[in-house]
C-alpha cells in the first residue's frame, strides 16, 4: 500500500552512518541532562543529525544560517518538540536575533557553523558553557582571536581529512556544478571557468567543471598552492586576466571580498558569477548595486538570478545573491546525502568527547581528534563493504 514519504525521509533513511550512530546513543545517552545550541544550515540533512543527538539525551535548541533555512525543515523540528528560533531570511539583523535566543538559553554545547554562536558567547561566556564544535575554516578564521576568551574545547570539523575530502572536495564540487546547471540551465561546454581559491573545495569545483568539459582557471593568493593546481593540469593566469577571460566564476575561498566593484571593469560581458564559501561575502554584490557603472538590474525572482547592465553595455549574472549557491535558489539540495553523512558523525562523535569532559581548554579550535577520524572512517566502510 503507498504512503506518502518526504525529502526529510528520504534523507533519514540515506545517512546509514547516523542511523547507526543514533541506535547507539539511545543506549549510551552521552548528552542524557544536557542541552545543545545549534547554528547551522536548517535542511533535511541536518534532520538526521539533529534527531541523532537526540537519541542521546541532549535537549536541542536550534537556529539557521543566513538564506539557507528551510520552511519545511523547521515545522518538522518543531513537531518533533525541538524549539527552533529561525526563519528564511537574508537579513543580518534577524538572523542575530535568532543567534541571541539560542544563547539566551544557555545551553551546555554549542554545534556552530560560521562562529556565529560562539563568537558571540565569547562576550558573554556563562559557567555551564562546556564547548562544542566549529564547522567551517571560516568559523575557525573567525574565531582564533577569541581563543584566550573562550578557553574551552571547540574542535573543528572542517580541519579533518575525512572532511576535507569527502565533503569539500568531492561533495562541494559536485555540488557547485549542480548548483551552476540549476540556476542556468546553460552548457559548460567550452565555458572558461575561473575558480578562485584551491582548498579542498576548490580543488574539487575545478575538477568537476573540468570534467564536464569546461576549460578551467585557478587563482589562488599561496602561490605554492598555485603550482599545485599548475601541476594538476589547470591553468593559472594572473588575477586580472583570470576575471576578463572567464564565462563563470566561483569563489570558494572562505575569505571576504574576492570579486569587488573594482573587478567590473574585467568582467567578460554575459559572465556568471556564483560564490560557494560560507559568508555570502566573497562576491561584493552590495557594491554592485549601488555603483554608478551599473545602470539597470533585472531580478529573475523564481531563479535567483540577478542580471547587472553596464554602462557601457555589458551585463553579467550572479546566482543567489551571492549567497552560498549549493543551498540558494530553486530547490536547494546542497552537498551530497553521503558526504554530510560522514561529516555530521564527525560532530556528534565530536560533541560526544566533549560532553564526557574527554578534552580540555588545551582543546579550543583544534581539529577533529585523530582517535574520532579513525572511528568514523572505519565505520563508514564497515557499512560500504
Amino acid at each position: 500500500m503507498e504512503k506518502p514519504a518526504t525529502r526529510i525521509d528520504w534523507t533519514a533513511n540515506s545517512c546509514r552512518l547516523l542511523k547507526a550512530t543514533a541506535a547507539e546513543f539511545e543506549k549510551t545517552r552521552p548528552f542524557a541532562g544536557l542541552s545543545i545550541g545549534t547554528g547551522i544550515h536548517l535542511e533535511p540533512k541536518t534532520v538526521a543529525l539533529l534527531m541523532t543527538l537526540r537519541a542521546g539525551g541532549a535537549r536541542l535548541i536550534c537556529t539557521g544560517n543566513l538564506n539557507s533555512t528551510q520552511p519545511v525543515t523547521v515545522e518538522f523540528l518543531r513537531a518533533q518538540g525541538i524549539t527552533v528560533f529561525a526563519t528564511q531570511t537574508t537579513d543580518p539583523a534577524a538572523h542575530a536575533r535568532s543567534l541571541e535566543a539560542v544563547l539566551a538559553e544557555k545551553p551546555d554545547l554549542l554545534l556552530d557553523n560560521g562562529g556565529d554562536l560562539f563568537a558571540i558567547a565569547a562576550d558573554r561566556l556563562y559557567a555551564n558553557l562546556l564547548g562544542g564544535t566549529e564547522e567551517t575554516t571560516s568559523g575557525r578564521t573567525r574565531l582564533l582571536p577569541m581563543r584566550e576568551t573562550l578557553a574551552m574545547p571547540i574542535l573543528v570539523i572542517n580541519d579533518s581529512p575525512i572532511k576535507q575530502f569527502a565533503e569539500n572536495k568531492h561533495a562541494v564540487g559536485q555540488s557547485l556544478f549542480e548548483s551552476y546547471m540549476r540556476f542556468t540551465n546553460r552548457s559548460t561546454n567550452g565555458k572558461r571557468v575561473t575558480v578562485f581559491g584551491y582548498g579542498a573545495c576548490g580543488k574539487g569545483t575545478a575538477a568537476c567543471f573540468r570534467n564536464a568539459f569546461s576549460t578551467v582557471s585557478v587563482v589562488d593568493i599561496d602561490p605554492v598552492t598555485s603550482l599545485e593546481a599548475h601541476l594538476d593540469g589547470f591553468a593559472t593566469p594572473l588575477r586580472e586576466q583570470a576575471i576578463r577571460s572567464a564565462d563563470v566564476i566561483a569563489t570558494v575561498t572562505g575569505f571576504p571580498g574576492i570579486v569587488t566593484a573594482a573587478d567590473l571593469p574585467l568582467i567578460k560581458d554575459g559572465a556568471v558569477l556564483m560564490n560557494g564559501g560560507h559568508f555570502p561575502h566573497e562576491i561584493d554584490v552590495a557594491a554592485f548595486r549601488s555603483h554608478s557603472d551599473v545602470v539597470d538590474i533585472d531580478r529573475y525572482e523564481a531563479d535567483f538570478i540577478d542580471t547587472f547592465h553596464l554602462k557601457d553595455g555589458r551585463s553579467f549574472h550572479v546566482l543567489g545573491g551571492g549567497h552560498m549557491a549549493n543551498l540558494a535558489g530553486p530547490r536547494p539540495l546542497g552537498n551530497s546525502v553521503e558526504s554530510m553523512d560522514i561529516g555530521f558523525t564527525l560532530q556528534a562523535r565530536c560533541l560526544e568527547r566533549v560532553a564526557k569532559r574527554g578534552v580540555g581548554a588545551e582543546s579550543c579550535i583544534v581539529p577533529v581528534p585523530a582517535d574520532i577520524d579513525a572511528m568514523v572512517a572505519s565505520a563508514y566502510l564497515d557499512l560500504a563493504r
